[in-house]
C-alpha cells in the first residue's frame, strides 16, 4: 500500500474538457519543484469546461489519481484543482486609509487589505483569487513594500477573480466524491500563467491564449499580474467535430488525423499527400476512402478562421493594443497543432511563441507540451504560497 505523506507535497488536478490530468510533486528546502508522479485520462463527463456527468468525471479524476499515487508511490488526501469554465472574469478593486504621516506597521497592512476585501462586490459570483497587487503611497504607485515608510495615505489594488458560483460547487463536490480534499479552485488563467510566462513578460504586458478542448481563456498580464480575461466557447475538440463530420470519421480517428497530418498552414505537397479514412461504423462493410492533407488542411483552417478571429476581437475588447500589446503566448491542448504559432502570428499580426510549463524537474516527456500548462501552474501557484 502506498505510504502516505503530506510534508511539502503539491497536488495538482486539472478537470478539462479533453482529459483529466493529476500530477504529484515535492518542493525541496532550496525551492526546487521535483515531479514524482503523473495521471491522465480521457474527460468524459465535462462539456465547454462544466461538469455535465458527474460519475463520469468522478471516474476519470479517480483513476488520473490512482496512476499519479502508484508512479509516485504515494497516498494523497488533498489537491488544487483547476478552473477553466466559461464565466470567469477579473476585476482590480483600489481602497486607501488614512496614516496621518507615521510609520506604516504591519498592523496598517492588515487593517488595508482586511478593508479591501470587505470592498469587494462580486455581483452574485463566487470569489476565487483576491490577493493584493501594488500599493499606493501619497499617490505614488507601484510600491511593492510598503512596510517601514511614511506616508499620509496607503493605498493598494487587489486583484479579483470570480466566477459563477454553480460550476465550481460542482466540480468541488466531484472532487470531494472522488475521496479527496479541496486545497483550493484556482483560475486556469492565473495558474498557466506562472507556468509558461516570465516574470519580465508578465512585467511588460503580454497576452495568454489557452486553447483547451472545449473552451480558449483569452487573458491579459500588465505590471506583473493579470488585469483582464475573456472565455470563448470554442476548442480543440471543435476541429476534431469538423473534421469527423467532413470526411466521416469516427472521432477518436479524427483526432489522430489532426495530431499526426494536420496543420494550421498549407503547402503545395499537400495535394499530394494520401491520408486512409476508414468506415464510421465498426461493421460498416464498406471500404476506408482516401483524402488529401490539402483538403483535411481546408477544414482545419476553415474553423481556425473562426477561432483566431474571436480571439483577435476578444484582445481588442481586453485593450491589447499599442506598446503593451507586444507578446502573444499560445498553450493549451490546441497550441500543439503544428504551425500554430506561425498562423496566428500572420493573422494578428503580433509575435506569437508557444509556452510550455517549465521550472519542475523530472517532468515527464508526454507531460512537457502546452497541453499540460495549467496542470503545471498549480504546481507553481501552490508553491507560491498564495494568501
Amino acid at each position: 500500500m502506498a505510504a502516505a505523506k503530506t510534508s511539502g507535497l503539491i497536488t495538482a488536478l486539472d478537470i478539462g474538457s479533453w482529459k483529466v490530468s493529476a500530477l504529484i510533486a515535492e518542493v525541496s528546502d532550496s525551492g526546487d519543484v521535483q515531479v514524482l508522479g503523473t495521471g491522465q485520462r480521457e474527460s468524459k463527463g465535462v462539456r465547454r469546461g462544466y461538469i455535465a456527468d458527474m460519475d463520469a468525471t468522478e471516474r476519470a479524476i479517480r483513476e488520473a489519481m490512482e496512476q499519479a499515487e502508484r508512479i509516485a508511490g504515494i497516498s494523497i488526501e488533498d489537491v488544487w484543482v483547476g478552473f477553466s469554465a466559461g464565466g470567469l472574469v477579473s476585476d482590480i478593486a483600489s481602497v486607501e486609509v488614512e496614516l496621518g504621516g507615521h510609520r506604516i506597521e504591519q498592523d496598517d497592512i492588515d487593517e488595508l487589505l482586511a478593508a479591501g476585501r470587505n470592498s469587494l462586490d462580486p455581483d452574485g459570483r463566487m470569489i476565487l483569487h483576491a490577493q493584493p497587487t501594488l500599493y499606493t503611497l501619497d499617490g505614488l504607485q507601484g510600491v511593492k513594500r510598503p512596510l517601514g515608510l511614511h506616508a499620509d495615505t496607503l493605498g493598494v489594488d487587489i486583484h479579483v477573480v470570480c466566477a459563477d458560483g454553480s460550476p465550481v460547487r460542482n466540480i468541488d463536490l466531484c472532487v470531494r466524491s472522488a475521496h479527496l480534499e479541496v486545497k483550493s479552485i484556482v483560475a486556469s488563467p492565473v495558474a498557466t500563467g506562472m507556468a509558461v510566462l516570465s516574470e519580465e513578460e508578465r512585467e511588460l504586458g503580454v497576452a495568454l491564449v489557452e486553447i483547451g478542448g472545449g473552451v480558449t481563456n483569452v487573458s491579459l498580464f500588465a505590471g506583473g499580474m493579470l488585469v483582464g480575461l475573456t472565455s470563448i466557447p470554442f476548442g480543440a475538440a471543435d476541429i476534431t467535430d469538423d473534421i469527423a463530420s467532413a470526411f466521416g470519421a469516427r472521432r477518436n480517428q479524427a483526432e489522430r488525423m489532426k495530431c499526426f497530418y494536420g496543420s494550421a498552414t498549407a503547402s503545395p505537397r499537400d495535394n499530394h499527400d494520401m491520408i486512409d479514412v476508414a468506415p464510421l461504423s465498426a461493421d460498416d462493410e464498406g471500404e476506408s476512402h482516401r483524402i488529401t492533407r490539402a483538403q483535411l488542411i481546408a477544414v482545419i483552417r476553415q474553423r481556425l478562421e473562426h477561432l483566431v478571429g474571436e480571439i483577435a476581437k476578444a484582445l481588442k475588447d481586453l485593450g491589447f493594443a499599442g506598446p503593451v500589446g507586444r507578446q502573444v503566448v499560445l498553450t493549451g491542448g490546441g497550441a500543439e497543432l503544428k504551425g500554430m504559432a506561425d498562423y496566428v502570428q500572420g493573422v494578428l499580426g503580433r509575435a506569437v511563441r508557444i509556452g510550455r510549463p517549465r521550472g519542475l524537474l523530472g517532468l515527464p516527456d508526454a507531460h512537457s507540451g502546452p497541453g499540460f500548462a495549467t496542470l503545471a501552474g498549480l504546481v507553481h501557484y501552490a508553491a507560491s504560497d498564495p494568501i
